[in-house]
């Protein structure tokens, strides 16, 4: 194998340094100390769905076209997959140059594509996805003796048996790709470990745990260097992850407040679950019919007349009654009694907290929007003016930048992106698209994602200049480099100083019959159980 990737979502300085320190990771500490390494700086918005797809295309959401785990079609929304994602990845660049790749556990990878190599998806996908080539996922079951994209177990489930199913995930994703790695013998291999961005959004402060499932990804990386001793090595994050200190600002209740925003308690708009929906999402208690019963005909109806769910809520919260409700009331009815932001009816919104941003009721562009094309800019304006006069109960700014698309983003999926895109307080504030009643709360997760990554590199392709000011984009440049490949001149990033260039080429234009809908209920349900979707 000419050159490994090793994707550890969510990696950081604040989650390594301890584990180097207690000796519980030795084959990424010896990468770390005996390579180059330093820290990876994210993107806007530094989240899985839209930093992997830049990662691995190595240019920016503009042109790859990827926000958020959702893909919008007017106010319709479905989970994101790679039929999204307008760009070559790293591994069919390598195709067009005559090198074959293994992918494993990739996000956003599927469907997958026609390469020379294997390719088994990563999250986002199906728990039963497409593969390529056709037929072996099953081979992979068959070897191990099961493959899963997703786990079954939740939050309130006993932390021993969570923890062991991380673990089974995790060593799923080392053994699957050994095993292809060994059937293929790829020129590039690329294995993603997601187990250890998952852990911080569920149990952050429970050092075993994470110990634990670092531990089993050490593992994984030692037993794939010693099958395949590839030529090259790179570790590397799509984002970092810490502890949010400041406060959970529900963007959509300020856009209300400030005349942005219309209500409604019946269909349109997104939902905006309360905590009782998400528990039971999490539980497994969805029904799913998709036929009305008189509670939730009944609850749509009060909620029209302000009875909510978040109002109900706040009383069933306040007499400790709960777990009561949730073995009573389905998801449905909470959601039938849920009020939600009116897309059709506001003047802005936003949608996805994912985002990281306001999108503007445009017309011409949204099926119903309400703001003339001449307006779009006194409109925007006034956004900007608002929220960057945003501050927290303590005094505080919400935002580090308040700004339009184009000061981030460039290409020709610009128009994909929020108007006015929302940067928090060093990603202290957590951001929430919810009308829950208050502006202001306490964080939803104690822990979520940061912007500083990391990386390492060590092989044969691998000098020793300062790998400083390294950027997401820079991987996929760096990659190639270390293959001599050049890079395409559509990249936004550049070989990082350690690795003597390729140059850059202009590859045919990207082309893609791929038009799927994710359409999978337990897609969007573990989204739910992680918070990503609300």
């Amino acid at each position: 194998m000419r050159t490994l990737l090793i994707g550890i979502d969510a990696a950081c300085s604040r989650v390594l340094d301890p584990l180097f320190d207690a000796g519980v990771t030795p084959t990424l500490q010896g990468l770390f100390e005996d390579g180059v390494s330093g820290t990876l700086d994210s993107q806007i918005p530094p989240w899985t769905p839209s930093a992997w797809p830049s990662l691995y295309t190595g240019v920016n959401p503009g042109k790859h076209g990827a926000y958020s785990f959702l893909s919008f079609d007017g106010y319709d929304w479905d989970v994101i997959n790679r039929s999204n994602v307008a760009e070559y990845a790293l591994w069919e660049l390598l195709d067009q140059q005559g090198f074959s790749s293994v992918v494993v556990n990739v996000p956003v990878t599927y469907p997958p594509s026609d390469v020379d190599g294997a390719i088994v998806p990563g999250y986002t996908a199906p728990e039963d996805p497409d593969c390529h080539p056709d037929g072996i996922l099953s081979d992979v079951r068959e070897e191990l003796g099961d493959y899963r994209v997703y786990g079954e177990r939740s939050v309130d489930d006993p932390i021993d048996e969570q923890l062991a199913e991380y673990l089974e995930l995790t060593r799923m994703r080392g053994r699957a790709f050994r095993y292809l790695a060994d059937r293929f013998d790829p020129d590039f291999g690329f294995v993603q470990f997601q187990q250890t961005d998952t852990v911080f959004h569920e149990h952050p402060d429970d050092c075993d745990v994470v110990e634990g499932i670092y531990e089993a990804v050490d593992e994984e990386v030692a037993a794939i260097l010693d099958a395949h001793d590839p030529d090259n090595v790179l570790v590397v994050s799509d984002h970092g992850i810490g502890e949010y200190e400041g406060y959970e600002f529900r963007v959509n209740e300020f856009l209300d407040e400030r005349g942005f925003v219309e209500r409604t308690a019946g269909d349109g708009g997104m939902p905006s679950w309360s905590s009782i929906a998400r528990k039971e999402l999490q539980d497994g208690r969805d029904d799913g019919d998709p036929n009305p019963t008189a509670l939730e005909r009944s609850l749509s109806v009060a909620a029209t007349f302000g009875l909510t769910s978040q109002r109900l809520q706040a009383v069933v919260d306040r007499l400790g009654l709960t777990d009561f409700v949730l073995d009573r009331v389905s998801a449905d009815a909470v959601r039938a009694a849920s009020e939600q932001v009116d897309f059709a009816r506001s003047t802005a919104y936003m949608r996805s907290r994912i985002e990281l941003g306001v999108r503007i009721n445009l017309q011409g562009r949204e099926p119903n929007g309400v703001v003339p094309p001449d307006e779009y800019d006194a409109v925007r304006d006034r956004l900007i003016s608002a929220l960057r006069s945003v501050e927290t109960p303590d005094g505080n700014p919400v935002f580090d930048a308040v700004v339009p698309r184009e000061r981030l983003f460039d290409g020709d999926h610009v128009e994909d992106a929020p108007d006015v895109v929302t940067v928090p307080a060093d990603f202290d504030n957590y951001l929430s698209a919810s009308l829950r009643g208050e502006q202001f709360a306490a964080p939803s997760e104690a822990w979520n994602h940061k912007i500083d990554g990391t990386f390492a590199a060590a092989g044969d392709a691998v000098g020793d200049a300062s790998p400083s000011g390294a950027h997401l984009f820079d991987v996929a440049p760096t990659v190639l480099a270390t293959m001599g490949v050049p890079a395409s001149d559509r990249m936004d990033g550049a070989t990082m100083p350690f690795v003597e260039p390729s140059g850059t080429t202009a590859y045919p234009a990207y082309d893609s019959d791929l038009d799927i809908a994710t359409d999978d209920a337990a897609v969007e349900q573990q989204l739910t159980n992680l918070g990503y979707l609300e």
